[in-house]
């Protein structure tokens, strides 16, 4: 537990890309087995736990310390595995810490009984830093800026293999990854049935600025440009041995979607989005997130909100990758094959046609009215990449909404950042019989610089009027200019509504409060009455 604290504090503070990768290889090649593999399922996020609870872990340290001078030391510090790591008491006498593959050794084969006895002897074993990495660890709380693609990374420039390749595995083994350490090693390739494994997806980049301009410098008839649908992006495979479907990070989705995976009696491998279309018409995000993330679904759910792959590529026709194909070539092999299969639940995206840039431009500009979320565009002889390389697709979305709102609430963020109160919920005016009053339609942690956030910090601690828990309610007082992609019908929102990938745009530290946006006109944006 030692060196993966040691890791975990590293990584928390190294912001750089580089730095990063540097602490996990060393890692990845010092550390042994099998702690190294169960670190690398910690930081990709396929270490299974047993529920460890946050109020578990207060019933242990007010068992060892004052419960009123720990919920003060909560409240100054914001954050639970710091606090916790800080004031534990040292153990008089405690045994030697813990390797990490002893500790989730432990924490797995533990009955749900005997897990406060346990994770207790584990705090007595360790020292702060290693118990607020243990927390993290068995909260599900780790938060590190590393993804799973940025660990793979590491394995791959550390060992010398392939990225694209280790992917592919990936998905065919499972944690403490010992065959695949053995195999970065020098050792065989560990045996695995690909034939439904995830593909390492191609990404697009942002299309702005300087690149814009590039872009719109070459020959638009070396582009394909095609419709950038609100949905999710998914993978679905068939084969003789099965069907699968997921994410764009690999995730299994198929749970949520039996009606789809029904419906796959194809051979392949298609890369699209995941939509709800009712009587041909594609249906605003909040239809789909209906179903997303639940492990079962009801027959009202199949039925209200049926599902249906919209697909941009073909990467497998049959057995036969067709990934190192120029994209035009892929794309009527895609035509061909649906032609071939007739598959049920699933429609090409169709190639949005030009002839020159600037009635691209005006197709992109007409594309909320039209609910799409933008343009996609792709060179016509760019093989199928993994990952997000510069160049061959990009990302043109619609400019966002933004909307003048009042800071409700506030709240500590994570990591460095907790300290600060960094993550912002905020709402609009609404007329009730009182008067008029703030209704929440969004929550932001990001869109402003460090100096900004200290600003933002010391506002509202000066203007705090309620605790909610880590909560922090604030006096109307700051107005937030923020920038959302969409605003969607909410019932879990008082407001009725809720934005879409909200993001602090601006502080209008000049704005009185009075003059932010109302409700109604958010509603109206969503859709709804007043």
């Amino acid at each position: 537990m030692q060196r993966f604290a040691a890791l975990l504090e590293g990584l928390v503070h190294t912001p750089q890309r580089n730095g990063k990768l540097a602490l996990l290889r060393a890692h990845f090649r010092q550390a042994p087995d099998p702690d190294r593999g169960w670190a690398l399922a910690a930081l990709a996020g396929t270490l299974e736990l047993p529920n460890i609870t946050p109020s578990l872990i207060r019933g242990l340290v007010e068992d060892r310390v004052d419960p009123v001078l720990f919920r003060l030391s909560y409240d100054f510090v914001g954050d639970l595995a710091e606090t916790v790591a800080l004031i534990w008491p040292p153990a008089r006498a405690a045994a030697p810490p813990p390797a990490l593959g002893e500790t989730v050794d432990a924490l797995r084969a533990a009955a749900r009984a005997t897990r406060p006895a346990l994770l207790a002897g584990l705090f007595d074993r360790l020292d702060s830093s290693a118990r607020f990495a243990l927390i993290k660890l068995s909260t599900g709380g780790l938060r590190v800026g590393v993804s799973a693609r940025l660990a793979k990374q590491a394995l791959a420039d550390e060992f010398d293999r392939p990225l694209e390749r280790i992917e592919e595995l990936w998905f065919a083994l499972s944690p403490p990854y010992a065959d695949l350490f053995a195999w970065l090693e020098g050792g065989d390739e560990p045996a695995a049935d690909l034939s439904l494994a995830f593909r390492p997806m191609m990404l697009a980049n942002p299309l702005e600025g300087p690149h814009l301009d590039k872009i719109f410098a070459e020959p638009a008839c070396d582009w394909a440009a095609e419709v950038k649908w609100d949905g999710i992006r998914v993978q679905a495979a068939a084969t003789d041995q099965g069907a699968a479907l997921y994410s764009r990070t690999g995730e299994d989705v198929a749970p949520a979607f039996p009606d789809l995976l029904d419906r796959m009696q194809w051979r392949g491998c298609v890369d699209g989005e995941l939509l709800v279309v009712v009587d041909g018409q594609v249906q605003p995000f909040a239809a789909l997130q209906t179903r997303l993330n639940r492990k079962r679904v009801t027959a009202r759910m199949l039925q209200d909100a049926p599902a249906h792959i919209r697909a941009y590529d073909l990467l497998h026709d049959g057995e036969q990758d067709l990934r190192p194909l120029p994209y035009a070539d892929r794309r009527a092999r895609l035509a061909a094959w649906a032609e071939r299969w007739r598959p049920d639940r699933l429609d090409i995206s169709l190639e949005v046609p030009f002839d020159d840039w600037t009635a691209l431009a005006a197709r992109r500009d007409a594309a909320r009215g039209a609910e799409e979320e933008g343009l996609m565009l792709k060179r016509r002889d760019a093989p199928y990449l993994s990952g997000r390389p510069v160049g061959p697709w990009w990302k043109w979305k619609r400019d966002p909404l933004t909307a003048d709102c009042v800071l409700m609430y506030a709240q500590r963020g994570h990591g460095r950042r907790s300290s600060f109160y960094s993550d912002y919920t905020f709402g609009a005016w609404q007329d009730t019989p009182d008067g008029p009053a703030l209704a929440p339609v969004g929550k932001a942690y990001s869109g402003y610089t460090d100096e900004e956030l200290a600003r933002l910090d010391k506002w509202v601690r000066a203007n705090m009027t309620e605790r909610f828990g880590p909560v922090r309610a604030v006096a109307p007082g700051l107005v937030l200019e923020v920038a959302f992609d969409a605003i969607q019908p909410s019932p879990r929102h008082r407001s009725g509504v809720a934005m879409r990938f909200p993001r602090i745009k601006r502080i209008r530290w000049d704005k009185p409060v009075e003059e932010a946006d109302r409700l109604d006109a958010l509603r109206a944006l969503a859709g709804l009455a007043p």
